[in-house]
């Protein structure tokens, strides 16, 4: 599901699940623990990419159908799992996109300090608002962070859905690259943060993140509860199934 390859002292996280790389329970819980290893590892960068042509469509949305409440009470928590373990890292974090990144692959997009968009026919978005679904916390403090204030609200409240172009000049990416340059530009742009004083990167990447997680450390376990109870009622099962329907065919 996730492969795991080293330039130098940057690890590169390729997901390689499906033609989709679409979040289910397993891929989170994989990603969530190779995360950690990155942490605990002594290289400096880490790039999260994809294999395919989509960065990731975003939550599998048949696995949710088919589970029910009872897999949306385990697949939830460690979808927060994987998003708190990436927005916690002090370390460089590159995310390389080519393609499509929706929903929660779009979250997973804009993990990165630097974010870097393949040219082309990709979109970027976040419309579980248009699918009935909430916004679990930590994908709602991820974005809040990555994005300009002023788009927030498109991103959060209308799920609008852009292509590349659009994305470069929203703030949604920091640079356009040609889909067959996009890894090694991700990989000399994850050298050139990790070759930056480690100690002060953190304390600054810290410092940048500590609103976000003193909300979260507050209010986080209870809005997740919410979610996951949102997530698993029958009025979102349903719509979640009439947006299936109407998109996945």
């Amino acid at each position: 599901m996730i492969e795991r390859a080293t330039d130098g002292q940057v690890r590169v996280l390729t997901l390689a699940h499906g033609k989709a790389n679409a979040l289910d329970l397993e891929l989170c819980l994989a990603l969530a623990d190779e995360v950690a290893a990155f942490a605990a590892s002594d290289d400096r960068a880490l790039v999260l990419a994809a294999r395919g042509a989509i960065f990731s469509a975003g939550v599998d949305l048949k696995r949710v159908i088919a589970g029910g409440a009872a897999y949306v009470e385990r697949f939830l928590p460690a979808l927060e799992l994987a998003y708190e373990r990436l927005f916690r890292l002090e370390r460089p974090v590159v995310t390389a996109i080519q393609g499509h990144a929706i929903a929660g692959g779009f979250v997973l997009a804009q993990v990165g300090d630097r974010r870097l968009l393949a040219r082309g026919g990709a979109t970027l978005g976040a419309p579980e608002l248009q699918l009935g679904a909430a916004f679990p916390p930590f994908a709602v403090e991820i974005l809040r962070a990555a994005l300009p204030v002023e788009r927030l609200n498109a991103v959060l409240l209308t799920g609008e859905i852009v292509d590349a172009d659009a994305a470069l000049a929203n703030g949604y990416a920091d640079e356009l690259v040609l889909p067959e340059a996009l890894l090694d530009c991700a990989v000399a742009a994850a050298h050139a943060l990790g070759g930056l004083p480690a100690r002060p990167y953190a304390l600054t990447k810290r410092a940048l993140r500590a609103p976000a997680l003193d909300v979260l450390a507050r209010f986080g376990p209870a809005a997740t509860r919410d979610v996951v109870l949102a997530w698993g009622s029958d009025e979102t099962l349903a719509a979640v199934r009439a947006y299936a329907a109407r998109t996945l065919a």
